[in-house]
Parts: structure tokens; sequence; C-alpha cells
């Protein structure tokens, strides 16, 4: 082989393995998600997803983990009505667009969840007090 071959080579090399790599666009691993209850009341809820599990008043805006699960609530207002249900996390499409374009095919980002979002804030349906 002459030194040109070897140097297209290796030029070819180099650009190949920069471009695989860290190119991943990742957020913080924690997102605030402002909770309140639809009639405006208080109390507490039991906050689950399958990367943490806390315990947070309502209202208030706790750090939720991102996670590719539903975050799951269990919740107890201060008269003793209860209310459960989830909300979905979805993929933050431009993210994902860019981590295809940077060659790292979203791979970091699916393995950590970092990629996931919750909206930024949810409201509680509560049934109403009963009548007295």
């Amino acid at each position: 082989m002459n030194t040109k071959t070897i140097l297209k080579y290796s030029l070819g090399l180099f650009l190949l393995a920069g471009s695989y790599g860290c190119a991943t666009i990742t957020n913080d691993a924690y997102v605030p998600v402002a909770l309140s209850f639809s009639d405006g009341s208080s109390g507490m809820c039991n906050l689950t997803n399958k990367r943490m599990a806390l315990q947070a008043p309502i209202p208030s805006t706790p750090m939720i983990r991102r996670s590719d699960d539903a975050l799951r609530y269990d919740c107890t207002a201060e008269d003793g009505r209860k209310a459960f249900g989830s909300v979905n996390s979805s993929i933050d499409a431009a993210k994902a667009g860019a981590s295809v374009v940077f060659f790292d095919l979203g791979i970091t980002d699916a393995i950590t969840d970092k990629g996931r979002d919750y909206p930024t804030s949810f409201v509680i349906p509560l049934q109403k007090k009963p009548a007295s």
C-alpha cells in the first residue's frame, strides 16, 4: 500500500469514528409537574413510575423522574375522598429527530428514559363532595 492509500483510509476511519461519538441529546433526569385537585382542595398523593416513588402534598410541583411508563397517582384529599389514575409520558419528537441526525439513534435516551416528558401540569380529577 502506498502512502496516499493509507492516508485516505486513515481519514475515512477518523471521520467515521468521529461521527459515532456521544451525540445524544439528553434532558435532566427529573421534570417538574404541577399537580392539583380539580376542586382546588388539598391532600396527599403517592406518585410512582418504574424509576421512582414519592409522596407529595397537593397542590405542589414535585420533581418527577422521567420514565417511559405512566406516572401513577393514588391520592387522598383532606376530607377523605380518593382519586387514582395515571399520567402518560410522551417522547420529545424534536430531540428524537436530532438524535437520529447525530447517529446515536436515541439509544442512550431509550436506556435512561431522558427522552421522555410528562405534562408540565396535571389536574387530578376528584369527585364532588357528597351533599350533606
